[in-house]
């Protein structure tokens, strides 16, 4: 079940920026977190986009794996309360 988890949450997190116009560089989706380096266009808050992401992934997950709501897993939540954003500039490709 944790390889189709992982394939649902990289889906639709390509599926939701796109929508958004926004362009994924880089994704990889590991057992407790998510790193993104993601081109956003700059008429995009990033507290809208990922209060949006974080809300859609979790309600799909919740509604395809009901046993995901249970404990031992995450009681009614799927992700963790905050977010870390840094901007890229010159040191992209040493972040890529």
């Amino acid at each position: 079940m944790k390889s189709a988890i992982k394939e649902l949450v990289a889906h639709d997190i390509m599926m939701l920026y796109e929508w958004k116009g926004c362009i994924v560089e880089q994704l990889n989706v590991q057992e407790d977190h998510v790193h993104l380096l993601v081109s956003v266009p700059p008429k995009i808050s990033i507290s809208q986009l990922m209060g949006t992401l974080k809300g859609k992934i979790a309600i799909k997950l919740f509604k395809s794996y009901p046993k995901l709501k249970k404990k031992p897993y995450w009681g009614n939540r799927f992700w963790a309360r905050g977010y870390f954003v840094n901007t890229v500039g010159l040191d992209e490709e040493m972040i890529k």
